[in-house]
């Protein structure tokens, strides 16, 4: 009854939760990124609370969680292009909850150990290679390409909720768990989101194709995006960045137990603020978008990710630590979300739909080089030169590759989503 109302009598007429289909898979996405933020916590909190992980060790842990983008992307895209995309994202959130399941069991079992978490972490990976690609394809399956924009900004909205409930719910789970058996509620709740998204129901006419070599469409993939300077730009920008986030990334929660001396339970309440940063930017970043336009719109949002990390580099311990360690988690949820929404619908708009996989793998592949060495590099500059520096190190390169950005005539002369641009099938 409440939902009927919402519907109804809140959203505008135009609004695109009144499709039943769309407002299925931004269901499926909330129910989801609610159990994602569980693991996002407990992950890393079992490794280094429980099992009192290096910063080397953390490192390796995110490496092997970004590994197999390097590794599937490509093929990833050509057989996506060949098959439905819906079974393969229903398929892998199965997977992703066999994966995170296994974590509590192996605590119970005694046997959880850092090789488990890596095994785990990989899997992760390997699961947001493919079905997380085939999800981004999904979406262009069920929305109008003008509205792109929208879309993502909506979804980003239903991550935002998650961001905001989530955190608090995962430190509590935490508090009266343990890390490990935390995890269990990520399964169900990704238990919920196949549930869901088995109701959903999308035509997907495969086109014909010329050749079934795979090599050649693999390579007409990455002619596309190579003679595509927009993608080449985006693609290089958000290397950049995912170099300097994986960096950051290892690194905070040992900063937040171990130089700020922060509880697990007031890390967990403290990533709420992401919660309210990518909340404010979901509602508003459409408008950002459209005023600024998508180009100068990832830009900023890039800027403010590198200002969060920077102002953490130099946090007292106390009080102030804490809300230090909360305003980076601010910043980089309000510039994450204008980055990634403008980003995504960018290069889904200059894209023909019988591209779309190999061009979602390639460019994701393209930018996901840089993470695992980024991961290492931040888990070795923490381990041998502290950990303020290595966050130091991703919020100055972070800054100086905006100012770069800012002064490319591509990306800051992007004021609007481009029409598709047609390309030779194979």
């Amino acid at each position: 009854m409440l939902s009927r109302f919402i519907q109804f009598f809140v959203l505008a007429p135009s609004d695109l939760l009144r499709d039943a289909v769309y407002r299925r898979l931004w269901t499926s996405i909330l129910c989801s990124s609610l159990g994602g933020q569980i693991t996002l916590l407990a992950l890393p909190l079992t490794a280094a609370v429980m099992l009192n992980a290096t910063p080397t060790q953390m490192g390796l842990l995110q490496a092997l969680e970004v590994l197999p983008f390097a590794l599937f992307s490509l093929p990833a895209g050509v057989l996506l292009d060949r098959v439905r995309k819906l079974p393969v994202y229903i398929s892998g959130e199965v997977a992703l909850a066999l994966a995170v399941a296994s974590v509590p069991v192996a605590a119970w079992l005694g046997v959880l150990d850092m090789a488990w978490l890596y095994v785990v972490g990989f899997i992760i990976g390997t699961v947001h290679t493919t079905a997380g690609t085939a999800a981004q394809i999904v979406l262009t399956q069920v929305v109008p390409r003008e509205r792109l924009v929208e879309a993502h900004a909506k979804n980003a909205l239903a991550s935002s909720g998650a961001d905001v409930a989530g955190p608090g719910m995962a430190g509590l789970l935490i508090k009266l768990l343990g890390a490990p058996m935390a995890l269990v509620v990520d399964a169900l709740m990704l238990a919920g989101s196949v549930l869901i998204l088995r109701g959903i129901r999308v035509h997907e006419a495969l086109p014909p194709r010329k050749t079934q070599d795979f090599w050649a469409e693999l390579k007409a993939g990455l002619r596309f995006v190579r003679d595509r300077q927009l993608l080449v730009s985006m693609a290089i920008l958000m290397a950049a960045w995912n170099l300097f986030h994986n960096a950051a990334l290892v690194v905070q929660i040992l900063l937040a137990t171990r130089e700020l001396h922060m509880a697990p339970q007031t890390v967990g309440w403290s990533y709420v603020a992401i919660g309210v940063g990518t909340v404010l930017a979901s509602i508003f970043g459409h408008r950002i978008s459209r005023r600024l336009g998508p180009g100068p719109c990832l830009v900023l949002g890039f800027s403010l990710c590198g200002l969060a990390w920077l102002q953490l580099a130099f946090a007292p311990s106390g009080s102030l630590g804490v809300a230090s360690f909360a305003l980076m988690l601010f910043g980089w949820g309000v510039g994450a979300v204008l980055m990634f929404i403008n980003f995504l619908s960018l290069r889904q708009a200059v894209t023909p739909a019988p591209m779309l996989g190999r061009m979602t793998s390639t460019v994701r592949w393209l930018i996901l080089l840089p993470a695992a060495p980024g991961a290492l590099l931040g888990g070795w500059l923490g381990e041998h030169f502290g950990l303020r520096t290595a966050l130091a190190f991703s919020g100055v390169g972070c800054v100086l590759t905006a100012v770069w950005a800012w002064n490319h005539p591509v990306l800051r002369g992007v004021r609007e989503l481009p029409k598709p641009v047609e390309a030779v099938t194979v």
